[in-house]
This record gives C-alpha cells, sequence and structure tokens, in this order.
C-alpha cells in the first residue's frame, strides 16, 4: 500500500540505509489487513497517484456552485455525480475508471477478512489541563507541563498508555484501574518548581543581627521590654 509521507504515517528516514520509519499506529493498522506498507519519496511527485488531481475533480466538478438542504440531500447528488463521473472517459488513461476497474484491478482485490480484526487500542483526543494531567475514563496521567492546554492523542491498550503530541511520543503509563486514579511520571514537572535551598539556621541569623536567643529569654524571665 503506497501512501503519501504525512505524519500520522511516516516518523522519519534513515537516509543512510533509504529505511522509512513508520508511525507504529500505521505499521499495527497493516498487520492487521495484511498489507505491506509503503511511502513516496519526497519531493518528487512522480512517485504518488494522481490522489490531489481526484480531490480537485470532486470539488470543482462535483461540489462547485452546488447548495444542499441537507447532508441526506448531498450523499444523493455525489452518488449520482459518482456514476458520471466513473462513466466518463479519462484524461490521462483515456478509458472509463469503472471499465479500468473491471478490467485490470477487481481481480487484484482480496475479500474482506471473515472474523473481526483485534481492536489493538484505542484512541482518543484530549486537550491537556492547566494541572498537566489528561483524563482518560475517569483516571488522570501526567505529561510534560509544557504542553498545557495543547491537544494530544491518547493511545491505550490493556497495559500501557501512551500519549502523543503530533508524532512524538511525549508521555507512557502502566494503565491504571483504578476509578479516580493519578498516574504521575515526576521527569513531567521537572523544573516547574525552584529547588528547595538549605534550611535556615535561625540562630545564625540572629547572631547576624547583633542578638541571640538567650537575649531574648533573658528579656521575658525579667519582664522588660
Amino acid at each position: 500500500m503506497l501512501g503519501d509521507n504525512a505524519r500520522a504515517l511516516v516518523v522519519g528516514r534513515d537516509r543512510g540505509t533509504g529505511t522509512v520509519i513508520f508511525h507504529p499506529t500505521y505499521l499495527a493498522f497493516c498487520r492487521d489487513w495484511d498489507v505491506q506498507p509503503r511511502a513516496c519519496a519526497p519531493y518528487r511527485a512522480r512517485t504518488k497517484g494522481k490522489t490531489e488531481a481526484g480531490v480537485k475533480f470532486v470539488k470543482r466538478n462535483g461540489l462547485a456552485a452546488q447548495a444542499f438542504d441537507s447532508f441526506a440531500a448531498l450523499e444523493a447528488h455525489l452518488g449520482a455525480w459518482m456514476a458520471m463521473a466513473d462513466a466518463r472517459e479519462h484524461g490521462t488513461t483515456h478509458e472509463a475508471p469503472r471499465l479500468r476497474f473491471e478490467r485490470a484491478e477487481r481481480a487484484m482485490l482480496r475479500p474482506l477478512p471473515a472474523r473481526a480484526l483485534p481492536r489493538r487500542e484505542q484512541r482518543l483526543r484530549r486537550r491537556v489541563a492547566h494541572d498537566a494531567f489528561v483524563d482518560v475514563d475517569t483516571v488522570r496521567y501526567s505529561v510534560p507541563y509544557r504542553l498545557v492546554r495543547d491537544h494530544v492523542d491518547v493511545a491505550i491498550d490493556e497495559q500501557i498508555v501512551r500519549i502523543f503530541h503530533g508524532p512524538t511520543v511525549v508521555a507512557t503509563h502502566a494503565r491504571s484501574r483504578e476509578p479516580y486514579a493519578r498516574v504521575i511520571d515526576p521527569a513531567h514537572f521537572a523544573g516547574l518548581w525552584r529547588p528547595a535551598g538549605p534550611p535556615v539556621d535561625a540562630t545564625a541569623s540572629l547572631t547576624a543581627l547583633g542578638r541571640d536567643l538567650a537575649d531574648y529569654a533573658a528579656v521575658i524571665a525579667g519582664g522588660g521590654q
């Protein structure tokens, strides 16, 4: 399956070996559907299909200058428009898309899995609270404090909770099933508070002012001022 270099699919590349580093969630998806992921070469438009032209065609020919009273009306319009678009002769292939599909593509498709695919993880969108926590099923998990008020993605499986900021994993926690628990990584708050200084010696402070505790004790004992 050939994909673009969107950040949701490709995390990076090893220039030395030419290896593509795919997003782990995308890799899990490909394993479940038994497909091999590929990525287009960066900045080389010829290595990918004409998906952008297809989107442009729908916007300019299927939706431009149209108005709809409801979403159902939009769906009905697009259904009829797709039948027309699939029957036209394509400007590049010089063949109707429907005919090309029946001739060269249908036989290449495999049937869908007979059994439901496993649900490997749940993925949620959350906004980091002011105290640098995100809430998942009443359990609160810490994230780096610099992400306060930012949006993050939370991936939850049976044992682990991983929190992403864009494609980067910013927090990993063991999943808690205790209601209203707080799961904290102290490193997420490092640098937020000043380190505590050495304890202050009150006697030394008084001595620096020319007094010590004995002077006050004598005043109290004598009733003086």
